[in-house]
C-alpha cells in the first residue's frame, strides 16, 4: 500500500550501497493457489540474502531496528564490531533505529563491540561461558564483549533492543477523525499483527486468520481468550502519537464459522472514537473500495502510518468478495489482513468487508517474480444483526438518570444521563429485544432493573452500573397476553403488577435479596380492569398502585410493608378520558403525572404523611402527549414522554426552584417510539 516511507529496510549487500526494496525470497506460489493470508509475522525482509552475502542471520524484529549502511553518516544509531565471513571494512555491522523503541532477533557470531549513537540499547548474547547474558549500552556508549573481554571467548549477538533515545521525537501525524476506528492489532508480543476496525466501543472486527498459528487452518481459531495476549492500537493513525487514542487489551475472541473473520472485546471501552458503520448492502462488480491498512509497503516493513490504497470490486460470493488494486495504487501486503474496506455513500463511510487475503505482488520481501496483485476480503454487509447481538453484551449501565424506550422497531434502547458530565450521552444503545409492547424499570442500589412485555409474556433484565446488561429471563408464573406493566422497589423486592389478557390486574413479587430475583407467582387483584398502570414506594414501605380504568377514570390502591392490598378509590378531581399515567415518590409525596384526553399533561400530589390528595389536577402543558414515565431524584422529579410525533422528551418538576423546566427532546435522534420508563441509579 502507498505511503511515505517510515521505516526503508535496507538489504546491505556487498556493494554496501545498495538497498533492495523487494529482496529475493521463495518462489511464487503457482496460479492455482489462493493468495497468501495478509497477515505479518515479523520475518525478516531478505534475510537469506543477507546471510549468503554478510555471513548474518536476520530473524524478526518489530521495524524499529533494520540493517543499514556504515558508510553513511547519520544513517545508523547502532554499530556492532564483529568477524564476519566474507569480511567486510572494518568489521561492520550497522543499524537504523530511528525511534525511541525498537526490537530484533538476529545472530551475528564472533561479536567484539556494540558502539551506540543517540540510543541507549541492550543486547543480549551468547559466548562461551555463559548461553545467555545481556549487555547494557548508554546512548553514546561503547562496550567490548566476546574476544575484546577474553581472548578466549567468542561472543554471538541474539537480541538487540532499544530502550531508550537522546534524540527529539518527531512531531507526531494528528489522527484522522474520519479514519480513527481503524486499528493496529498485535498478537503475541511480535508473533503477529494485522489491522482491524473498531465497529462498537467494546468490539473490534479484524481476520481471523491473524489469530492462527497453522496458516489457512482456522478451525484453530476457537472463542474464548486469544491464546496470545493480544493488544489493539485504537485512535492512532500515527502509532507514534501516544498523546491520542488508546492501546487496550484484547479479552475474547467470537469468530465465525462460515468466513474468515472474527470480532474481538476489548477489555476496557473505547470512547471518543466514532466506531464504524456496517454497510447493509452487498459490494457490487465495478465498485470502489478504500482500504487503510498498518501492512508493507513497497519499501516499507513495519509502518507507523495509516496509510490507504483504493481497490475495485470484481466477483462477488455469499461471504467473499475479490478486489484489485486501482490504476496507480498498491496491493496489500502483509499486516493489511483485517483492513477494513470502506465505501462512500452520500457523503457518509460504511464498512463494507475486511481484508484478508493478497497475491502481495509488489510489497516488500515479495518475490519479484510474483507480479499478481489481487486479494480477497470478507463480506460483511450481512453480518449487522450479529454484531448488534455481540454488542449488548457490552452496553455499559452508567449512573444517572436512566430512559428505556421501545422503539419502531419493537425493540428497547437505553439512555442516561451520565453522573460524570451531568448530561445526555447523545445516542441510544440497543437492547437486544423484539416484539415488545410495554416497559418499565427499577432501580435497587447501584443496579437497573428493566421489565417489559414481549410477544404477551413477561421478561427482565438487570444492568449493574459499570457493568453490561444481563441476559433476558422469563418472569415464572406463566403470564400470556399482557398488555401493560408496572414496577417499583420495595428494599430488595421488586412488586411488579401486569394487566393481563382480560384487562384485569395481576401481583407478583421478586425477592432480590440474593441478586437473581426469586418471584412469588402471579396473583389476580380482583375483577377492575385497567388500560394503564403506575406505582411508587413511600419511606413506610407501603407500594402505591395506580391505575387509568377502562373508563378513562384514575384510581389507587396500597399494599402496607406488612399487610394485604387495600381496596381501589378513586383519584380526586375528577379526571375522565386519560391516556397515560407515571407516578414518582418525593418522600411522603407522590408526584402523579396524566396525560388528558387531547394528550396535554396534567399534575396532582399525594400528601400520604398527611392523609389527603390534592382536590384538583393542575394542567402543566398543552402537547400531544402518547406516552409517559418520571423518576424522582432528591427534591426533583424527572418527567420523560413520547410526544405525537412519537420523539422523546424530557422536563423536571424541580421543586428547590419551584418551577417546571421546558420540554427539550432527549438527544439521540429517537423515533417511532411507543413505550417509555424512566429510573435513576446512584
Amino acid at each position: 500500500m502507498t505511503a511515505v516511507a517510515t521505516a526503508l529496510v535496507l538489504s546491505t549487500v556487498a556493494g554496501w550501497g545498495t538497498a533492495s526494496a523487494a529482496p529475493a525470497g521463495a518462489a511464487p506460489t503457482a496460479a492455482a493457489d489462493a493468495p497468501s493470508a495478509a497477515v505479518e509475522t515479523f520475518g525478516y525482509p531478505g534475510s537469506a540474502q543477507i546471510l549468503a552475502a554478510r555471513g548474518i542471520t536476520l530473524t524478526r524484529g518489530d521495524g524499529g531496528i533494520t540493517l543499514t549502511d556504515c558508510g553513511k553518516a547519520g544513517s545508523f544509531q547502532i554499530k556492532v564490531r564483529a568477524i564476519t565471513t566474507p569480511p567486510n571494512p572494518n568489521d561492520e555491522v550497522c543499524f537504523a533505529a530511528p525511534g525511541a523503541s525498537g526490537y530484533l532477533a538476529l545472530s551475528i557470531p564472533n561479536a567484539y563491540r556494540v558502539s551506540t549513537y543517540g540510543r541507549s540499547v541492550r543486547a543480549s548474547l551468547s559466548t562461551d561461558h555463559k548461553p545467555t547474558e545481556t549487555v547494557d549500552v548508554a546512548a553514546g556508549g561503547d562496550k567490548g564483549i566476546g574476544e575484546t573481554l577474553d581472548p578466549n571467548s567468542r561472543a554471538v549477538v541474539l537480541e538487540l533492543r532499544v530502550t531508550g533515545s537522546t534524540a527529539p521525537a518527531p512531531a507526531p501525524q494528528p489522527t484522522d477523525p474520519a479514519l480513527a476506528f481503524a486499528a493496529k492489532v498485535n498478537v503475541g508480543d511480535g508473533k503477529r499483527s494485522c489491522t482491524g476496525t473498531l465497529v462498537d466501543r467494546y468490539w473490534l472486527m479484524t481476520a481471523a486468520s491473524c489469530f492462527t498459528d497453522t496458516p489457512n487452518d482456522l478451525s484453530t481459531v476457537t472463542a474464548g481468550p486469544p491464546k496470545d495476549r493480544t493488544t489493539a492500537t485504537v485512535g492512532r493513525t500515527d502509532l507514534t502519537n501516544t498523546g491520542t487514542g488508546a492501546v487496550v487489551d484484547v479479552a475474547e475472541l467470537v469468530p465465525r464459522t462460515d468466513r474468515d473473520l472474527v470480532m474481538a472485546r476489548l477489555a476496557t471501552p473505547v470512547d471518543g472514537i466514532t466506531p464504524a458503520v456496517i454497510a447493509g448492502t452487498a459490494p457490487t462488480a465495478g465498485e470502489t473500495l478504500r482500504i487503510p491498512g498498518y501492512g508493507r509497503t513497497a519499501t516499507d516493513w513495519v509502518p507507523t502510518k495509516l496509510h490507504t490504497t483504493t481497490h475495485t470490486v470484481g466477483a462477488v460470493t455469499a461471504t467473499a468478495v475479490d478486489t484489485a488494486p486501482a490504476a496507480g495504487q498498491a496491493a496489500l501486503c502483509q499486516g493489511d489482513a483485517g483492513a477494513p474496506t470502506l465505501r462512500g455513500t452520500n457523503g457518509s463511510t460504511e464498512l463494507a468487508a475486511i481484508a484478508t487475503r493478497s497475491w502481495q505482488g509488489g510489497c516488500l520481501d515479495t518475490p519479484s517474480t510474483e507480479t499478481r496483485t489481487g486479494a480477497n476480503a470478507t463480506r460483511v454487509d450481512d453480518l449487522g444483526p450479529w454484531v448488534k447481538v455481540l454488542s449488548y453484551r457490552t452496553a455499559e449501565v452508567k449512573a444517572g438518570l436512566h430512559v428505556q424506550i421501545v422503539g419502531g422497531n419493537t425493540g428497547l434502547w437505553d439512555t442516561a444521563v451520565d453522573r460524570r458530565t451531568n448530561s445526555w450521552l447523545g445516542s441510544w444503545s440497543p437492547i437486544d429485544s423484539s416484539a415488545l409492547t410495554a416497559v418499565d424499570s427499577v432501580t435497587i442500589g447501584d443496579t437497573v432493573h428493566v421489565f417489559v412485555a414481549g410477544a404477551g409474556r413477561v421478561y427482565t433484565k438487570d444492568g449493574k452500573v459499570g457493568g453490561a446488561w444481563t441476559p433476558w429471563r422469563e418472569v415464572p408464573g406463566g403470564a400470556a397476553g399482557v398488555q401493560g406493566i408496572t414496577a417499583t422497589a420495595r428494599g430488595n423486592t421488586v412488586s411488579l403488577q401486569i394487566i393481563g389478557s382480560d384487562k384485569t390486574v395481576w401481583d407478583a413479587t421478586g425477592d432480590y435479596g440474593n441478586g437473581t430475583g426469586s418471584w412469588s407467582g402471579w396473583v389476580k387483584l380482583g375483577d377492575n380492569t385497567a388500560d394503564h398502570l403506575s406505582s411508587a414506594t413511600t419511606p413506610d414501605n407501603t407500594v402505591h398502585l395506580y391505575s387509568v380504568g377502562t373508563d378513562g377514570r384514575v384510581y389507587t390502591r396500597d399494599k402496607p410493608a406488612n399487610g394485604s392490598w387495600t381496596q381501589w378509590i378513586e383519584i380526586p378531581g375528577g379526571a375522565v378520558g386519560v391516556k397515560g399515567i407515571t407516578a414518582a415518590a418525593r418522600g411522603n409525596t407522590v408526584d402523579l403525572q396524566i396525560i388528558g384526553g387531547l394528550g396535554d399533561l396534567f399534575t396532582t400530589y399525594g400528601h400520604y404523611d398527611l392523609g389527603y390528595w390534592d382536590p384538583q389536577w393542575q394542567k402543566v402543558s398543552d402537547n400531544r402527549l402518547k406516552a409517559i414515565s418520571s423518576s424522582a431524584e432528591g427534591n426533583v422529579v424527572h418527567v420523560v414522554a413520547v410526544n405525537e410525533d412519537n420523539k422523546v422528551y424530557s422536563r423536571d418538576a424541580d421543586y428547590n426552584a419551584g418551577t417546571w423546566t421546558p420540554w427539550r427532546e432527549i438527544p439521540g435522534g429517537a423515533t417511532g417510539v411507543t413505550a417509555i420508563t424512566a429510573t435513576t441509579t446512584g
